[in-house]
């Protein structure tokens, strides 16, 4: 049982020092990560783009509207780029923390 304890030991000793010195495949993954992290910003950007043609099409059939609609598209647009703002976060967080 010692043995066990002393083995895992320097399993876990030896994948702290990869992460610290940057090398092995706990940085790797760690990487993937941040990289997985990031495919949310280009789901926020894709909705960006939708939401802002899906506006002007309205302002085109109803220019009457148009400050209600830009204020829609803009409040819509901050609750998406939010997310992508939390994505990006997270990403810098897991490259530069770990």
């Amino acid at each position: 049982m010692i043995e066990l304890i002393t083995q895992n030991a320097s399993i876990v000793k030896n994948a702290s020092t990869n992460i610290s010195t940057g090398t092995g495949l706990a940085y790797g993954l760690v990487a993937v990560g941040a990289g997985l992290a990031m495919v949310g910003a280009a789901g926020a950007g894709a909705g960006q783009g939708i939401a802002a043609g899906r506006a002007a099409e309205a302002v085109g059939r109803n220019p009457e509207a148009e400050a209600k609609i830009r204020t829609m598209m803009i409040v819509g647009s901050a609750i998406a780029e939010s997310a992508a703002i939390y994505a990006l976060i997270i990403s810098i967080l897991l490259i530069f923390v770990y």
